[in-house]
């Protein structure tokens, strides 16, 4: 039977992880949908970085905060247009375009981000749902968020639909397995793994503008503190599956939440072994996912690899 201070304990660590999960989950979604059209793009970094600074932005230019969160995602999808130029129509190695995307994304966030460093804005307040926050235990944990984390349920079902019952999906499944058959049958490899990256860039920046716009109300350099790399990592650990990459990155925000949770209650824990352990998880993804067949994480087997038809 757990105590009440144990109780308030995990209430507040489940709550925390659903909303520290939602950046994840959007940018894990996003990229879910990039693999599985058979392309990685290890630049989710950058491109959150580039939506929380555009946020920011735009809801000083313009007071919307929604018309900046839906501008920071288009701005992303331009870096995402770049990665897809690339590594779509050029054949540049996907990992390599990724990591340069990310460079590019820090540093152009940093540039353009000055004179905003520290900035307070309004943006998205919590918005506890009538009746359904008031329920002990579930409501604190589901109903006490923001509209942006309430969304979240409805994009991961959309994406699921978008991949395994729509014409596009069922596209996009066959040229992440092999472009090369895809393209004989007359669907156009290419263009469907562009469509890809760019729906993949977009949620990556609405991902970006949840950590400014919506959680902290400002702009830091660098504020995503390696967020993209674990969303790719969690992916992995999804298997590229789009549904999944929500409650697993629930279970990612819970690992970054126990660490001040345990420490106001006074639980002496190593603060630095907890604030590790999403990364670490996220390397021994990446690392394991490199060295093992694909098909044993139910990714896709064209995922990285090129392809240019011929003329």
């Amino acid at each position: 039977m757990l105590s009440e201070d144990n109780i308030v304990l995990l209430t507040a660590i489940l709550a925390g992880a659903v909303r520290r999960g939602t950046p994840l989950a959007f940018a894990a979604i996003g990229e879910a949908i990039s693999e599985r059209a058979g392309v990685m793009n290890l630049g989710v970094e950058g491109m959150m970085l580039i939506g929380a600074m555009s946020g920011v932005w735009l809801n000083i230019a313009t007071g919307n905060p929604w018309f900046a969160i839906a501008g920071a995602g288009f701005i992303a999808m331009l870096l995402a247009a770049a990665h897809a130029m690339f590594v779509v129509y050029m054949g540049v190695n996907q990992v390599v375009s990724g990591f340069a995307l990310t460079i590019l994304g820090t540093g152009l966030s940093g540039f353009l981000g000055r004179a905003f460093v520290g900035v307070q804005i309004s943006g998205v307040t919590i918005s506890p749902i009538p009746g359904l926050s008031e329920i002990p235990f579930i409501g604190r944990i589901f109903f006490q968020h923001d509209i942006l984390t309430y969304m979240l349920l409805p994009v991961a079902v959309a994406a699921w639909f978008l991949i395994y019952r729509t014409r596009f999906g069922l596209r996009v499944r066959a040229v992440g397995e092999d472009p090369e058959i895809a393209y004989v049958h007359g669907i156009k490899s290419q263009r469907v793994r562009l469509m890809a990256v760019l729906i993949g860039g977009f949620l990556a920046g609405v991902g970006g503008a949840h950590l400014s716009v919506v959680y902290t109300k400002l702009w830091a350099e660098q504020m995503t503190a390696g967020q993209g790399w674990i969303a790719v990592g969690l992916v992995i650990v999804a298997g590229a599956r789009p549904h999944l990459c929500l409650p697993v990155a629930w279970l990612f925000g819970g690992l970054v939440v126990l660490q001040p949770n345990l420490q106001a209650r006074g639980i002496d824990i190593s603060p630095y072994l907890v604030a590790m352990l999403p990364y670490i998880i996220s390397i021994i993804a990446l690392t394991v996912a490199m060295h093992r067949d694909r098909a044993g994480f139910g990714l896709p087997a064209a995922l990285g690899k090129p392809f240019r038809p011929e003329k």
